[in-house]
């Protein structure tokens, strides 16, 4: 493939802490999206840099919707909690949960809320940049139907019962709701698709990062504004067994050593598959000036505001 063009961005570059001197602390990147686009994959590319710390879903966003919760109007504590203090205490979960990693230049948290979040992320983190993982929503749902056969004798906690459970279009349609794992992140992503921290965020599309790894790489690097890493893409390791096999649906984060792209047909209705391939809002480039990872001339890639 042609060398792909790197367009400049703004926004310091992390040195890595001394081992004298712990005093320097590690900048906060984040990444989201839709689920089966790529989010694990991305934190296994990343966390093969020593600089990095990255992985799976983390619990901190969890943790900080609970601490929001007991700050906000009608808890009790809320009135005694005034927000500078509301902003050290959710500052330092980050601070907290990561004591473990604070060896490391750059962490990234990853979790589907933080595309709803980012008037609060970006002002405890005025630096950082969300990476979102897309894929065209047909295909999501797919993958999370073939996970869900390949587990014939369990009860995925996806769906709350039978009703929910019983057919590939009820099964679908749960998902697709507005609280539930791809709706929320679809309407998550487009709030910040199309708000007024866009130009903190970056797209990346899977079928781009499983196509053409190295190209998507380096944009990403420039985009966080970090040093290059020549990246493994041929031995790419993650796992979470006990995680998924607690949810149901074992090999839910399970990545494949080489990066790459496999054709296969949809196991969805065709009726069912056009109805949500029709929902890749970000292939509209106007109105929005969030950063999104194109295909362009001479078979590279490059990035750039989407409205541009």
């Amino acid at each position: 493939m042609a060398g792909a063009r790197v367009v400049a961005r703004e926004g310091p570059t992390s040195a890595a802490p001394s081992q004298g001197d712990r005093t320097i602390p590690p900048a906060f990147h984040f990444i989201s999206g839709l689920p089966r686009s790529g989010s694990t994959l991305l934190a296994a590319l990343l966390l093969q840099n020593p600089r990095f710390y990255a992985g799976m879903t983390s619990p901190v966003g969890a943790l900080f919707a609970g601490m929001l919760n007991q700050f906000s109007a009608g808890s009790e504590f809320g009135p005694v909690i005034d927000q500078p203090m509301r902003r050290r205490l959710l500052r330092s979960l980050f601070d907290t949960y990561y004591s473990d990693h604070a060896d490391k230049s750059v962490i990234f948290d990853t979790n589907r809320m933080w595309c709803a979040k980012l008037p609060a992320l970006l002002d405890l983190f005025p630096h950082a940049k969300v990476i979102a993982c897309v894929r065209n929503v047909a295909w999501v749902m797919d993958s999370i139907e073939r996970l869900y056969r390949a587990n014939p004798y369990e009860n995925t906690k996806l769906f709350s019962d039978d009703t929910e459970r019983n057919s590939v279009f009820s099964r679908v349609d749960t998902l697709a709701q507005r609280n539930r794992v791809v709706g929320y992140a679809w309407s998550a992503l487009k709030e910040a698709y199309y708000g007024e921290h866009a130009r903190s965020l970056l797209l990346v599309d899977y079928e781009l990062l499983a196509h053409a790894p190295d190209k998507c790489m380096r944009l990403v690097y420039d985009f966080i504004g970090e040093p290059l890493f020549e990246h493994d893409f041929e031995d790419v390791r993650y796992d979470a067994p006990a995680f998924d096999q607690a949810l149901g649906l074992s090999g839910l984060h399970r990545v494949r050593p080489k990066v790459a792209m496999v054709a296969r047909r949809t196991v969805l209705p065709p009726d069912l598959f056009a109805q949500y391939a029709a929902l890749s809002f970000w292939q509209d480039g106007n109105n929005s000036a969030a950063n999104v990872i194109r295909p362009k001339g001479g078979n590279g890639l490059n990035y750039g505001e989407a409205r541009c």
